[in-house]
């Protein structure tokens, strides 16, 4: 509010008040799980914070990618005939 004189706090009450899984979608759920799994991994493997937050960015960057990019997606569906 004090950068921005128009900022609407009213609008992220939702985002502020709420669970970020209560607003996600179902791309970005999945997305939120595996990168919950891999920074157990990667704790698990001794990387520290800085390294775990720089690797788990890029990855969750690549798979919304893969996860948005319908356009380019092969979908299995059972022909019906």
């Amino acid at each position: 509010m004090l950068n921005n004189p128009d900022f609407k706090g009213v609008e992220f009450d939702p985002f502020l008040k709420g669970n970020i899984r209560d607003y996600a979608s179902i791309n970005q759920l999945i997305c939120l799980s595996n990168m919950e799994n891999l920074n157990a991994v990667f704790i698990n493997d001794g990387l520290p914070q800085s390294e775990r937050l720089e690797r788990l960015n890029q990855i969750a960057i690549q798979q919304m990618e893969v996860l948005e990019n319908i356009e380019n997606r092969k979908l299995l569906i059972e022909n019906k005939e």
